[in-house]
């Protein structure tokens, strides 16, 4: 789920960059530092949506470089357990398959694969149906629930199934139109 959040950063800058454009140089590299990043209490900074404010530097003894206290806001996506998602396949094998929502890598067991799909293995490894009316393979879109995630300090995984009602290929690349 996405979050708009207030998070705040000390910036330390260099004294090169000091001048006119100084504050413009702390939210490039705040832009450049944070965005992309993942931490574990707020989740997966998406983008950087404003600058609330910049406080007073303190000089740093010995180096000269000058730490910027940043308060910005931010969107975050932080998925949660029992949260419905879209996903696109981006490994499948006899475990299981690997899809990704966005920054969040979802393993989903062959266990929590509904029971009439069997893998196949080959070229292009599977999971269909036993009539073959539905595939699983890379690049399919699949519609998922999270069951559980785990929090580490800079990552996020999670336990995904598609064994309920409404869940599952979303569409099949490999389906001809």
């Amino acid at each position: 789920m996405f979050f708009h959040i207030v998070l705040e950063r000390n910036m330390q800058l260099h004294p090169r960059h000091f001048g006119r454009d100084l504050r413009d140089k702390i939210v490039s590299k705040l832009m450049k530092d944070v965005e992309g990043t993942c931490s574990g209490r707020h989740g997966f900074i998406v983008a950087i949506t404003g600058i609330e404010s910049v406080g007073k530097g303190l000089i740093r003894d010995g180096t000269g470089f000058v730490t910027f206290p940043v308060k910005y806001q931010c969107v975050v996506f932080r998925p949660f357990k029992g949260e419905v998602v879209e996903a696109v396949v981006t490994m499948v094998n006899k475990m299981g398959f690997f899809a990704e929502a966005g920054p969040v890598q979802i393993f989903v067991s062959n266990h929590l694969i509904p029971d009439d799909m069997e893998f196949q293995s080959g070229d292009m490894p599977n999971y269909t149906t036993s009539d073959g009316s539905v595939k699983i393979q890379k690049d399919s879109e699949v519609r998922l629930k999270i069951i559980g995630t785990r929090v580490d300090a800079t990552e996020i995984f999670c336990i995904g199934t598609i064994k309920d009602d409404f869940l599952g290929v979303i569409s099949d690349p490999g389906a001809t139109s």
